[in-house]
């Protein structure tokens, strides 16, 4: 029999706020860390390559996970598996606060991240439960996307007032009210939803997709540790590649693979995939290197770390809605050029970076990128599911949110591995990122010469080929 609060008729707005309180929980948490990675590594005795982990072992879980956690929602429940993901997210997160250990630390952030990968794609799905027609829906995309911009950009001033206020523990202690109050609102006024005809489960291509993630991110951040020639380098190469070869040979054969290769036939859904990659594995890098940078070279605390951010925070927040009414009067193409454009700016601006260089160049920089990951954000999505059908847009858009996560991941493990290997030959922090920001720029020259290639009618004709076939 259906619960009671199942069988009303239960407010979407309501619904959509409860959504994005989990929203809010997972996009803050991404940045939030950053800020405190200093003292963490104080308090905690933590080498640079164990900062990296903290990161991304949240990250890759999340990548991973996506996909796979979307079908289970559909076959099992959407609120029942969002409402364990929350629980486990607000567990994680007080396990995080007491960890003991910096070993501990990164296996409790694992465990969010298999939380926080059961809920934005399963909040999406029952936001477009509760809003069944076209323009609400898009109205509560708006939204959305406007508290994701907010609490990715708010992270690394959150984070710093409260490590600097109360410690770095309270980073991760405050999910728990907020976790607990999700849960219960959750319970209470979110109606179960099953798809129709969900996807088969696809384990054999989920453990192989993140075999071939954990072992390349593992390879990049423990390279300098093992040695780049040695037996465990080259092996978690071999696994990596290996399980990435068997991936891609084993899911055209399934009837209802994990990920359908004929996608990426499609070179907007392509280049979308490779634009996220490109734009979160610099942000990641970028927040990564620049709040290290800030507490290390330049003796900032946690609290002023953040407000240094605050030119970054508010260019996300003013220019992703920008960005989104631009895409939809003009297409993708001005706000991707844009983006390109303003993170080559931005980060061409810290290739001399130093101990000194002037507070006003770094907001400026700061500024710019900010600019750059606004106009970038909101036309991902688009351009990933530009010409799909509507019964692949899901899908589309769910590859696209893994391309950012992966990116995220891979950003934090080249940028920290490429400034400790400077390190090891003496040279100082600020000057052993230098050629980070030089490869951040051509990301930003890669992104605007996709954002035009996307747009060419050689591109659109493939994107229609390909949502024929999948039809």
């Amino acid at each position: 029999m259906a619960h009671k609060s199942d069988l009303a008729t239960p407010n979407p707005n309501l619904i959509l706020g409860i959504c994005c309180l989990s929203l809010l929980l997972v996009a803050m948490d991404v940045t939030i860390v950053n800020v405190a990675l200093p003292a963490i590594a104080r308090k905690l005795h933590a080498a640079l390559s164990q900062l990296q982990w903290i990161v991304d072992a949240y990250t890759l879980v999340v990548a991973a996970l996506l996909m796979f956690t979307g079908s289970m929602s559909d076959r099992f429940g959407r609120k029942r598996v969002f409402q364990i993901g929350l629980v486990m997210f607000t567990l994680g997160s007080a396990a995080c606060s007491a960890a003991p250990t910096i070993q501990a630390l990164i296996f409790f952030r694992a465990l969010q991240g298999l939380g926080a990968s059961m809920l934005n794609p399963v909040a999406l799905a029952i936001i477009a439960q509760a809003f069944p027609e076209e323009k609400p829906r898009a109205a509560a995309m708006g939204v959305w996307s406007a508290v994701f911009g907010i609490a990715l950009a708010l992270g690394p001033l959150v984070g710093g007032a409260l490590t600097q206020a109360f410690g770095w523990r309270l980073i991760f202690l405050i999910n728990v009210p907020i976790g607990i109050s999700a849960v219960v609102l959750t319970a209470r006024y979110v109606p179960e939803s099953k798809a129709a005809r969900p996807r088969a489960l696809d384990p054999i291509g989920q453990v192989l997709i993140f075999i071939a993630l954990a072992g390349l991110t593992y390879a990049i951040i423990e390279g300098p540790r093992v040695g780049w020639s040695s037996a465990v380098f080259i092996g978690l190469l071999a696994a990596s590649f290996g399980s990435l070869a068997g991936f891609l040979l084993y899911e055209p054969r399934r009837a209802e693979p994990l990920l359908d290769e004929r996608f990426f036939r499609s070179v907007p859904f392509s280049a979308a995939s490779v634009i996220a990659l490109l734009s979160f594995g610099a942000f990641a890098g970028f927040l990564f290197l620049n709040t290290l940078y800030l507490q290390q070279s330049r003796g900032l605390s946690a609290f002023h770390t953040g407000l240094c951010t605050l030119p970054l925070a508010a260019a996300v927040m003013f220019c992703g809605p920008l960005s989104g009414r631009m895409v939809g009067r003009r297409g993708t193409r001005p706000s991707l050029l844009a983006a390109g454009a303003g993170m080559m700016a931005g980060t061409l601006l810290l290739t001399g970076l130093s101990p000194q260089t002037p507070l006003p160049l770094l907001l400026g920089a700061y500024a710019v990128f900010g600019f750059a990951l606004g106009m970038v954000n909101p036309a991902i999505s688009t351009v990933a599911v530009d010409g799909m059908p509507r019964s692949q847009t899901g899908v589309a858009a769910a590859v696209a949110s893994t391309s950012r996560q992966v990116g995220a991941a891979l950003g934090v493990a080249v940028a920290g591995t490429v400034v400790h290997e400077s390190r090891t030959r003496g040279i100082a922090f600020s000057a052993a990122t230098h050629p980070i920001w030089w490869a951040m720029a051509a990301c930003g020259a890669a992104i605007a010469i996709l954002g035009w290639v996307t747009n060419t009618a050689w591109a659109q004709n493939s994107a229609q080929r390909v949502a024929a076939l999948m039809k």
